[in-house]
């Protein structure tokens, strides 16, 4: 019936009531309950006597609805466990006897007698090391795991030792799998041996019946025959958990008590271990690559000056690390100066390492204009916002000069270079000169610190230093206090240095280190090695008398007669270019090392020489083209103070 043209003429209780009432007339009603009840409507569509609008009473529906929800206690261990895809084995007393084995346990490696200790009777959890954990889980009464442990199964090795008689193997596998273990202690109901009553005239005519006392008190069931204990274990096994701790009336009389024991659960996790293997190999194989193409990128082999020896070590960080983009570089810039090299681009991997690899390139190309250290910083630092403008890096470029036993650098935001004196001093080389590569409108400026006979110097990265639960300045304080006490070749001590501040193997950066020292030579050594200057105050006198300084020295200095005469031609040459086209003062250097002879001039003008092709009628020019046609080599630089200098090179014949 539809109340809904007539609703105008009902109160408003009475319509809501209808209302309800109309929609539930429209729905199909449910079936009746198991005996004969019938469910009445749900609470949201009773009607309310009261018209109070209070909530109805709980209905009898509600007490059907959960008893109609399906429950557990009808099923056993063998129903709950022998459906579960792992492996379940449970195992009771303290030599952990074999009370159940599932299904996929018995596929994976067969069949086991009940009663068997596990020792013997599972030698793969032997052979896994889940005995010694099963004894402390039955001492500590908690579980206890072991991720990802390889089966391997169907090979000689998982063989199980001296199986039972009649024991099936399982069909195995053909890879090995790995399974997560879990070992949880359990309490099962064992049963133990109540003896039957009997008359006073049989206990006294029979005394004990089967091993029972004559008073009829309990038995232990350690007592029991075995067979007869394993079959009540299993049985034990497979009741219900609502009714385990029920006594349990057998014709022998029975009754059950606690037994503790050990489910061992193990869930197979192979899939999850050969992806995470997958992706392992994978990152190895990137870190293989970006690590080749870092050390390629690296100088292969240090040049070595003639003043100085100089040991460089690289260390990438550990398997769990990215490659990053540490470098060194030792490059000779001519006139027995060598320019020193030490930068670190911040990030990781092949980028980074790209990214390193085009600075080294440059700073090589900068250091043959034979600039000033700030100068050099400053074309990295436009061709560092070039590369990449999200790229930075850290930098230090520094030059030594034999002649004047000092080291001039400029550092681009990189750590202090350390500098040890014959003594044992340290000092940090720590003028700020600017800030780091990439960062663009800045003007970087030179510092200089001393350098001279038996003084060493360290340059590195941030990774020697730095750690993650210190200040990076601590850590150049500890690299201070190892670096005075180290001694041996430069090698030696970069080996020191590394081992002596923790580095290994697995250390979480990369690890670059540049030692460097200027010994102080004695006896015949010093005899290698010497200096000659003379001050040139110009006029027409200035050529003969440079042309006679240089004939003696090179002839006390025991020169070849075709190599002193060489060098006195291109001292000439030199001098009378200087005196042309430079301004006073004007010095002449002549210096000898184990391996050259260096011929250098130097004036007031900073205009520098270039070479070029001569025409047969011109007067000049040909100059600095007999000097490179002589020389090993020869080039020109601006001064520090203003002026250049022009300098040229013979190599000294071996022996």
């Amino acid at each position: 019936m539809n109340f809904t043209r007539w609703s105008a003429r009902l109160p408003r209780t009475q319509r809501r009531i209808a209302a309800r009432a109309d929609r539930g007339a429209r729905r199909p009603k449910p079936a009746a309950a198991a005996g004969g009840g019938s469910v009445p409507a749900a609470r949201g569509e009773s009607a309310d006597p009261s018209g109070r609008g209070e909530p109805p009473a709980a209905a009898p529906s509600d007490a059907a609805s959960v008893a109609a929800v399906p429950t557990l206690d009808g099923l056993s261990a063998h129903d709950l466990l022998g459906k579960v895809p792992a492996l379940v084995a449970v195992v009771y007393g303290p030599e952990h006897r074999i009370a159940y084995l599932n299904d996929t346990y018995v596929e994976l490696f067969g069949s086991r007698t009940p009663g068997t200790p596990a020792g013997q009777g599972l030698p793969e959890l032997r052979e896994l090391g889940l005995l010694p954990l099963m004894d402390q889980v039955l001492r500590s009464g908690k579980p206890r795991t072991v991720k990802s442990r390889q089966v391997p199964v169907g090979g000689p090795a998982t063989t199980p030792g001296p199986r039972q008689e009649g024991a099936v193997p399982g069909p195995g596998r053909s890879r090995h799998g790995y399974y997560t273990f879990t070992c949880s202690p359990i309490e099962m109901a064992a049963p133990k041996v109540v003896a039957p009553a009997q008359s006073a005239d049989e206990r006294a005519g029979e005394g004990a019946v089967d091993g029972a006392p004559v008073d009829g008190s309990p038995v232990d069931g350690s007592s029991m025959d075995g067979s007869i204990r394993e079959a009540a274990v299993r049985k034990a096994v497979a009741v219900p958990e609502a009714v385990a701790t029920e006594t349990v009336a057998t014709d022998t009389g029975t009754a059950t008590e606690p037994v503790r024991g050990v489910l061992v659960f193990g869930a197979d996790v192979t899939d999850q271990v050969e992806s995470a293997e997958r992706l392992r190999a994978s990152e190895r194989l990137q870190r293989e690559a970006a690590v080749t193409l870092q050390r390629s990128l690296l100088p292969q082999e240090l040049e070595q000056p003639d003043d100085l020896r100089v040991a460089a070590t690289y260390q990438p960080g550990g398997t769990d690390a990215a490659v990053g983009g540490d470098w060194y570089d030792v490059i000779t810039l001519g006139a027995g100066r060598t320019a020193l090299v030490i930068g670190d681009v911040m990030g990781r991997g092949v980028r980074a390492a790209a990214v390193m690899g085009q600075l080294r390139t440059a700073v090589r190309a900068y250091a043959r204009l034979d600039l000033p250290p700030h100068e050099v910083l400053q074309l990295l630092d436009g061709l560092a916002a070039e590369i990449d403008p999200h790229q930075i890096a850290t930098c230090v470029y520094a030059v030594h000069d034999p002649n004047e036993n000092r080291l001039v650098y400029a550092s681009a935001g990189h750590l202090p270079i350390l500098v040890r004196d014959p003594d044992g001093t340290v000092r940090r080389a720590s003028e700020p000169t600017g800030p780091p590569l990439g960062t663009g409108g800045w003007l970087h400026t030179t510092g200089s610190v001393p350098l001279g006979p038996g003084a060493s110097a360290v340059l590195y990265t941030d990774g020697l230093v730095e750690r993650r639960d210190k200040d990076i300045y601590d850590g150049v304080a500890a690299l201070e206090r190892v670096f005075a006490g180290a001694t041996g070749s430069p090698q030696v001590m970069c080996d020191r240095l590394i081992r002596a501040l923790g580095i290994t193997a697995e250390h979480d950066d990369d690890v670059a280190v540049l030692v460097l020292q200027h010994p102080a030579r004695t006896g015949h050594d010093a005899e290698l090695f010497h200096n000659a200057a003379l001050e040139l105050l110009g006029g027409v006198e200035a050529a003969p008398r440079a042309r006679a300084f240089a004939s003696g020295v090179l002839a006390s200095w025991r020169f070849p007669m075709e190599l002193r005469d060489l060098g006195v031609l291109a001292a000439s040459e030199l001098v009378a270019n200087s005196l042309q086209h430079g301004t006073p003062p004007m010095r002449l250097r002549l210096r000898r090392t184990d391996r050259r002879l260096i011929i250098e001039v130097t004036d007031g003008d900073d205009h520098l020489p270039r070479r070029r092709r001569a025409e047969p009628v011109d007067e000049a020019g040909r100059g600095i083209s007999i000097v490179a046609t002589i020389a090993s080599s020869w080039g020109s630089r601006r001064t520090p103070g203003g002026g250049k200098a022009v300098w040229c090179e013979f190599a000294l014949p071996a022996g």
